[in-house]
């Protein structure tokens, strides 16, 4: 039995257990903190070696740039190619190509990049983007034979396209223009913001091996900066904002680039339960009043659909050639075939 001055020590009634088993638990439980001090204790070498990661992408990434394989891009018969994912990213790009086809009647073909199985690293795609991501755009303006321009980096791609045919400025305002000079704005906003919350709070409360408290708490609270610093804008906080989208009444690009990802976040479509763990529906009404304008959009839903390789059938249209590839060409129309 645990001594008198143990019981006294510790200011109450110890439970009868022998001596052994005390020790034992004590040495059980000093050996756990050693282990948890060794895994979240890490000295970083003089020199980084690389080594695989584990976890969905760990297999995938390296340190080098650079193709890995010999293997050239399709090519449709539209003067746009895409070669994208209807990831966040990719999604940005064809809500605006199909809102300029609802709006001018522009065309284009798009083929799936299959991130996940390396289809970025191919010669073909790494002579459009040197840097492997997805979307990648090639058009084919001159005559037979010439070099097609390659676009890439979604923000780059959007702008590229509104010079090139938003003839109305509907989507990116006049050049010299207030309204033009805020929704460029929004879109680096987009580019700066996006890693905090895909690579930081996305990964490391989502995707990671293992779960990392310190690098959860870090990218949750930027992440709800981010969605205050919206929140604040749409409700005209601040001197600023107040309108129905990102810029005033105008829909703009600068909504297509922010919705793949923010308004998908607060809709719940992403990241498991993070809309609950953020606290969505509590905090931002405005951010949330204004997901669900854009999703009302019809080439919102379209564009969503495009190169989608996972979900609900009738959400997967792998390729897009024709604006009628959408009633038959998803995956539920070719699956009943």
């Amino acid at each position: 039995r645990v001594s008198s001055v143990t019981e006294r020590r510790f200011a109450m009634p110890m439970p009868d257990v022998s001596t052994k088993s005390l020790l034992t638990g004590i040495a059980i439980g000093a050996g756990a903190v050693m282990v948890l001090k060794k895994l979240c204790k890490y000295a970083p070498p003089k020199v980084w070696v690389h080594k695989p990661q584990g976890g969905k992408w760990g297999a995938i990434n390296q340190p080098t740039a650079g193709p890995r394989e010999t293997k050239e891009l399709p090519r449709g018969k539209h003067a746009l190619q895409l070669h994208s994912l209807a990831t966040p990213n990719g999604v940005k790009v064809t809500m605006l190509l199909e809102e300029l086809h609802e709006r001018y009647g522009v065309e284009y073909d798009a083929y799936p990049i299959n991130i996940g199985s390396g289809a970025q690293f191919t010669s073909g795609f790494v002579s459009v983007n040197p840097n492997s991501k997805i979307p990648a755009l090639l058009h084919y303006e001159g005559k037979e034979g010439d070099k097609p321009t390659s676009v890439f980096e979604s923000g780059s791609i959007l702008i590229y396209l509104c010079d090139k045919f938003d003839k109305d400025n509907a989507f990116l305002p006049a050049v010299g223009t207030k309204e033009r000079t805020e929704v460029i704005n929004w879109v680096f906003w987009q580019i700066g913001a996006g890693p905090y919350l895909g690579g930081g709070f996305g990964h490391f409360y989502h995707y990671a091996p293992i779960k990392i408290k310190y690098a959860i708490d870090r990218f949750t609270m930027e992440t709800k900066r981010q969605l205050d610093v919206l929140e604040r804008h749409l409700a005209g906080k601040d001197g600023r904002g107040g309108g129905k989208f990102m810029v005033g009444d105008q829909y703009t690009i600068a909504d297509m680039m922010i919705y793949p990802w923010y308004g998908v976040l607060v809709e719940g479509k992403i990241y498991g339960d993070a809309a609950e763990f953020l606290q969505i529906k509590e905090t931002y009404p405005k951010l949330i009043e204004w997901a669900a304008r854009v999703h009302a959009r019809k080439a919102t839903a379209r564009g969503r659909k495009v190169n989608r390789l996972w979900g609900e059938p009738s959400e997967q249209l792998w390729e897009r050639h024709e604006a009628s590839d959408f009633e038959t060409k998803t995956q539920d129309k070719l699956k009943s075939e």
